[in-house]
């Protein structure tokens, strides 16, 4: 989404294209306190370059991890660092509609 239709075709913007992931996802779900950057909500987070982000999985690899992307937080704790890897973290919690 980011390093093709974004960056690379140009049919919308970056902060767009995040929106869609991640905002418009959880609006469309019902998911509280995820999916914007605000006190209070969870801080799930992904720290990448707008420059060279891109998928790097297909058919052959399809747990390969993307290009570009530097480090993740999921509720406020490092989950994915760049050369590294996953981390021990284990910061996630089941959310399902309607149930916290």
């Amino acid at each position: 989404m980011l390093g093709y239709y974004a960056r690379e075709l140009k049919l919308f913007s970056m902060e767009t294209a995040i929106h869609k992931m991640t905002g418009r996802v959880a609006e469309v779900f019902g998911i509280a306190d995820r999916g914007t950057i605000r006190p209070g909500a969870f801080a799930d987070l992904v720290l990448f370059d707008p420059a060279t982000v891109k998928d790097a999985a297909d058919f052959d690899h399809p747990t390969r991890p993307s290009i570009g992307i530097l480090e993740t937080w999921v509720n406020g704790q490092s989950a994915y660092v760049n050369g590294a890897g996953a981390t021990a973290a284990r910061a996630g919690r089941l959310v399902t509609r309607g149930r916290g």
